[in-house]
């Protein structure tokens, strides 16, 4: 592919080329970075829910309360 005269072949044989070893290593330990990435965009979802918070805690906070996943019950009155 490198010697293709097409530039978006030669850009792919670079990619595979340069992550060569990334690529193998899937292949040989069946690991990905997708639980890292789904932390990462519940991180992210966080932060744009946070805005109106001035201080670390109370963005940590947001953090813990959507990636912690907690069932919060709201008591019932009337039992």
């Amino acid at each position: 592919m490198r010697h293709c005269k097409l530039e978006p072949m030669k850009d792919a044989a670079k990619t595979l080329k340069d992550h060569r070893r990334e690529i193998l290593n899937y292949f040989q330990n069946r690991i990905t970075n997708a639980i890292r990435e789904g932390i990462n965009s519940m991180v992210q979802a966080a932060k744009r829910k946070a805005r109106g918070f001035k201080t670390y805690e109370g963005f940590a906070a947001m953090i813990y309360l959507i990636a912690g996943k907690l069932k919060l019950a709201c008591p019932n009155p009337l039992k």
